[in-house]
């Protein structure tokens, strides 16, 4: 437990030190694990297996984090592009980095398969962590989040399939196989998410922490029941972890940071596991040839599945080139090496030895680098507008709920007076929080940017009171009059 302790305390200081320096820090993470390894401490860890399992489980932390903070009205329209990019995208990548691994670097073709496929997907955590710290248009982000979140399905199959014992599949019985997976997991996903959102909107917990502990098992059930219905537990839990996160449930933001908190457990107990599995001695021998497959994983195979996949949706061509060098790798490409290290197959060594690597070595390129790539092409200009935070608890007894507002900086309810919020009937501000006081406001109130409120709304009348807020927050006083929207009604459009 000291130990442990220790490692989180020096992680959390980890984090200031990156976000000061711009070195992503799963390196930090993967460099306390080497640290504390064989050729460090002396702390001898090999058990390829327990990673494995331990790695699918904080992926589905990661993942359930990543689909509880995704915007729908976000990612909604780059769904196709994304799908796209997740299925043939993958394929694409998988042949060009096999080939450059076959013949640069002289791996057999089931270890250079294995490879491609392994690199092939991009890191959720990574793309998440970084994405959301870099201002760029909502239709480039929601590609990238729901391309990273899609594309863990089909890689965990190709990496099994070429992995396995035996003869390898056709390649129409992996695409059927791809398929099938996939839709089991999108059905499971989303009568998880459908049903916890009923079911949490119906029942009034006794405690307010009781809401996030039921969100994130849901997710982990909705992980479960793909699985066990053979499908892809992985898409399973991300769609239900989206259906959930952009739902009315109570509680949202003491949801969303209860996640954060249990992605950022399993993101530095996951790096530090995979530090300790590596061996510093063996990854300088395999330097180069993950220095070669990197290259061509990064300039080669990325842009031209970017290229051909967005074809039919006319991507400008400096969005292409950012998404080239925003295939972000991380956890996932080490995680899925150990896949042929527990099946025991002739190289596989070596294989997370390149893999490692390459993650260490274009992750440090890429991460810090993706600001200046997006300005330099002047993609760094996201929408201005900052949506509200909104906070509803439910009071049972009273059948009525207290929802909590808070007005970002980028909010356009600035100027805007109480009357002029025009909230429905049964709905009103009755409390309002400025620096560090509070008084009950009057009509003629005007709200300012950091102010907090405390609007009080019956049943009947809590989602279009939520629904009017979010408008305001966008629109300003005259929304309605301009046809913004809340969230639900852009859910519905």
């Amino acid at each position: 437990m000291l130990v442990s302790a220790l490692v989180l305390l020096v992680a959390v200081a980890a984090v200031r030190l990156s976000s000061r320096t711009g070195l992503p820090s799963l390196l930090i993470y993967l460099g306390i694990g080497l640290v504390i390894g064989q050729d460090g401490l002396g702390v001898e860890f090999d058990n390829a297996e327990l990673t494995q399992v331990l790695g699918y489980a904080a992926l589905v932390v990661i993942l359930a984090e990543g689909g509880l903070g995704t915007k729908w009205r976000q990612i909604r329209p780059a769904m196709p592009a994304a799908a796209v990019l997740a299925t043939a995208g993958v394929a694409i990548s998988v042949g060009v980095t096999a080939a450059g691994a076959h013949y640069l670097v002289g791996l057999d073709w089931r270890p250079a398969l294995i490879m491609g496929a392994v690199v092939s997907s991009t890191d959720a955590a990574a793309v998440f962590s970084v994405l959301r710290k870099v201002p760029l248009p909502p239709r480039l982000t929601g590609m990238l989040e729901a391309e990273s979140g899609f594309n863990d399905a089909p890689v965990v199959i190709l990496v099994v399939a070429f992995a396995s014992a035996g003869p390898m599949e056709s390649w129409y019985v992996l695409v059927g196989q791809i398929a099938l997976q996939l839709a089991i997991g999108l059905a499971v996903g989303l009568a998880v998410g459908k049903l916890g959102e009923y079911g949490l909107r119906q029942v009034a917990l006794p405690a307010s922490g009781l809401y996030p502990i039921a969100v994130m098992a849901l997710c982990v059930l909705a992980y479960a029941g793909g699985a066990l219905a053979q499908g892809s537990g992985f898409l399973a839990v991300y769609v239900s972890a989206v259906v959930l996160g952009n739902s009315r449930l109570p509680h949202r933001p003491a949801t969303r940071g209860f996640a954060d908190g249990m992605a950022w457990i399993a993101q530095i107990g996951l790096f530090v596991l995979l530090g300790l599995l590596a061996t510093p001695s063996e990854l300088l021998r395999d330097f180069w040839a993950a220095l070669a497959v990197g290259l061509v994983l990064t300039l080669v195979a990325r842009p031209v599945s970017v290229v051909l996949c967005t074809l039919p949706f006319r991507l400008p061509w400096r969005e292409q080139t950012l998404m080239s060098w925003a295939g972000l790798r991380g956890a996932v490409p080490i995680i899925l090496a150990t896949i042929p290290m527990v099946g025991q197959v002739e190289g596989s060594r070596r294989i997370f030895n390149i893999v490692f690597v390459l993650v260490v070595v274009f992750t440090l390129l890429q991460g810090p680098t993706l600001p200046w790539v997006a300005r330099r092409l002047g993609l760094d200009k996201a929408d201005g507008t900052q949506d509200l935070d909104i906070e509803s608890a439910p009071l049972e007894r009273l059948r009525g709920h207290l929802i909590a507002v808070s007005i970002p900086d980028a909010s356009r309810m600035q100027g805007v007076e109480v009357a002029e919020l025009r909230l429905p009937k049964g709905a009103a501000v009755t409390l309002v929080v400025r620096e560090g006081s509070s008084f009950v406001p009057s009509p003629s109130t005007v709200l300012r940017h950091g102010d907090e409120l405390l609007v009080v709304a019956t049943d009947a009348v809590r989602d279009a009171a939520e629904r009017r807020l979010m408008a305001v927050g966008r629109g300003g006083k005259l929304a309605g009059w301009l046809g913004t929207a809340g969230s639900s009604a852009l859910r519905k459009s």
